[in-house]
């Protein structure tokens, strides 16, 4: 009789393990764990990874003295928010600030609001050190974000981020290009 207990008890360790692998696997083009974190956003809130668990989620890297390159990435952040929308899918939008000495919540609301962002399911984050982002975007998303010397610009990926419901960056898109905005949204619905 304890030996059929250990039988069962056995089998129902392996069924359950079987089970647990197979949940969605979300394929992509590479599979990079995100950091855990937990940073402040434009309304002052603290926001974590945690907080977007089982949800797909869209992040990039920007600063709002940037002269280049960001403008057009939150400008098109503001863009694939509304095609989200509209295509109804919920989808969270992360934006991580690499100029955190500069970029309080206040500036940076400003900033995605003169581009057209709204802040449904939109965060900015800051509240750390320069040194912890550029750690941070290395190990999540081996992304460069890079201080030139003598200058208030900052080198730094210009990609979008799909990230999985299980935290992990699977696919990259050209965040300077508005097309590739469609791109995710039918990459998001595919998978959905």
């Amino acid at each position: 009789m304890r030996m059929k207990y250990k039988a069962v008890a056995l089998f129902s360790v392996l069924i359950a393990l079987v089970l647990t692998g197979c949940g969605p696997k979300y394929e992509g083009d590479f599979s990079y764990e995100v950091e855990p974190f937990e940073f402040t956003n434009q309304d002052g809130e603290t926001v974590t990874k945690e907080d977007l668990e089982g949800k797909f989620w869209v992040a990039d890297m920007i600063f709002t003295n940037c002269e280049t390159v960001c403008p057009p990435m939150t400008a098109n952040m503001a863009r694939l928010q509304d095609k989200l929308q509209k295509a109804g899918l919920d989808v969270h939008l992360i934006s991580f600030s690499i100029d955190p000495e500069n970029d309080s919540p206040e500036a940076l609301k400003q900033y995605s609001k003169e581009r057209g962002g709204e802040f449904d399911n939109w965060d900015l984050l800051t509240g750390y050190q320069f040194e912890d982002i550029k750690k941070f975007a290395v190990n999540s998303f081996k992304a460069l974000v890079q201080d030139l010397d003598e200058s208030d610009q900052f080198l730094h990926a210009t990609s979008f981020y799909l990230v999985s419901p299980e935290g992990k960056a699977i696919k990259k898109y050209d965040g300077t290009k508005a097309a590739e905005m469609d791109t995710i949204v039918e990459d998001i619905k595919k998978m959905n």
